[in-house]
């Protein structure tokens, strides 16, 4: 019947065809998703062409099963009420003719009410290099009415913020209008999709979409401050948040999660700036990835950020051990503990400037020798 939408895309200067599709999209109303995996259907000559064509064939299929169905139909399903979203090879023809082939098929099991194992299978069926599904879900109130917010998403590698840094799609039942789904997604992405790398590498396809049915029937949400957005908004950002985790944990290759916390910097854009600085170090993921508390490297990537820093307030801690105080080596460094802290499958930094109140969490995972590997084979 339609759901109310908004999605955030890609910062990357060269974007898929499908982002610019459904940029053009002005329906305040989105009837099907349609996802394909092996094609980015990016920097190719009939791709923005192919998705005009499967829109035109798609909206056919499901106005025909919505005529059949036992209610009839009750509106029908315009090409411009769809958007796509793809993942794969970049510069590959895009393959119309056999997406169009599979239309059909995927109509015909569209059912009104599913179980839940649905997002499983969704889950599974985008992904790519990624090793397992994505899927996060919680329950809230709006008022007095119950509300569902379900998600899934697809990343293992190409992972760096800048919106999106993956596939995802969020669906609530909540009855909430397109602007304020947009707000929303902007309040909580750069605290969650856009605090994560795994390569540094941003995607031409990055994309992350919310869906509203509006089925709760929930009393009217006005703005962005009305109080009973306070708990879906809490909630919401839980789902981004649990999916960021998962694509980072799923990265190419990865063995091991760092949380990177760089706390009392002089601002958010400061203490972003020195968190992604170590968490797309190289030299930093692959000490991780060798259990291996080289602290120096650490050090260099703070340096490397290009920030003012007052060496004697820095702190730095691995885990919650001590390393550097007030700009030296703390004096009870013991090399031994560290090590055996970082044998955990979960690692945390925490970076303390001492020069302001704004603070940033980033995560990201090791460099492995399977990311080479996995990387080096992709299109064989």
């Amino acid at each position: 019947n339609g759901a109310k939408y908004a999605s955030l895309y890609t910062k990357n200067k060269i974007i898929s065809e499908n982002i610019k599709y459904n940029q053009k999209i002005k329906n305040k109303l989105i009837k099907a998703l349609l996802i394909n995996t092996k094609n980015a259907n990016c920097f190719n000559s009939n791709g923005y062409e192919g998705l005009v064509h499967l829109a035109k064939h798609l909206s056919k299929e499901l106005t025909l099963k919505a005529s059949r169905a036992e209610d009839g139909v009750e509106d029908i399903i315009k090409s411009n009420e769809i958007l796509f979203a793809c993942t794969g090879v970049i510069g590959e023809p895009y393959p119309t003719e056999k997406i169009k082939k599979q239309i059909p098929y995927l109509v015909e099991k569209l059912k009104k009410n599913q179980n839940k194992h649905i997002w499983v299978k969704a889950a599974n069926a985008i992904m790519t290099t990624d090793l397992k599904p994505k899927l996060a879900c919680e329950k809230c109130k709006i008022g007095q009415k119950d509300i569902k917010i379900y998600g899934v998403a697809k990343g293992s590698g190409m992972i760096a913020p800048n919106m999106g840094t993956m596939l995802a799609f969020i669906f609530t039942d909540a009855d909430i209008s397109n602007s304020i789904l947009k707000d929303l997604l902007k309040r909580n992405v750069d605290t969650t999709f856009n605090a994560i790398t795994v390569d540094s590498d941003t995607s031409t396809n990055d994309m992350v979409s919310i869906f509203s049915t509006g089925t709760a029937k929930n009393s009217k949400i006005y703005n962005l401050l009305d109080p009973k957005l306070i708990n879906f908004n809490k909630s919401l950002k839980k789902v981004m948040l649990n999916l960021s985790k998962q694509i980072v944990k799923d990265g190419e290759g990865a063995k091991k999660f760092l949380t990177i916390n760089v706390t009392k910097a002089k601002n958010n854009k400061i203490a972003k700036n020195i968190a992604f600085s170590i968490a797309n170090s190289p030299l930093v993921k692959t000490a991780v990835a060798g259990k291996d508390p080289n602290w120096g490297r650490i050090i260099m990537a703070i340096g490397k950020s290009g920030e003012h820093i007052i060496l004697k307030k820095l702190n730095i801690k691995i885990g919650e051990f001590g390393v550097i105080e007030n700009g030296d080596l703390i004096s009870n460094y013991n090399e031994e503990v560290i090590k055996e802290y970082m044998e955990w499958e979960s690692c945390e930094f925490n970076i303390e400037i001492n020069m302001g109140e704004a603070s940033f969490t980033a995560y990201t995972c090791d460099f492995t020798k399977d990311y080479i590997d996995i990387n080096a084979d992709y299109r064989n």
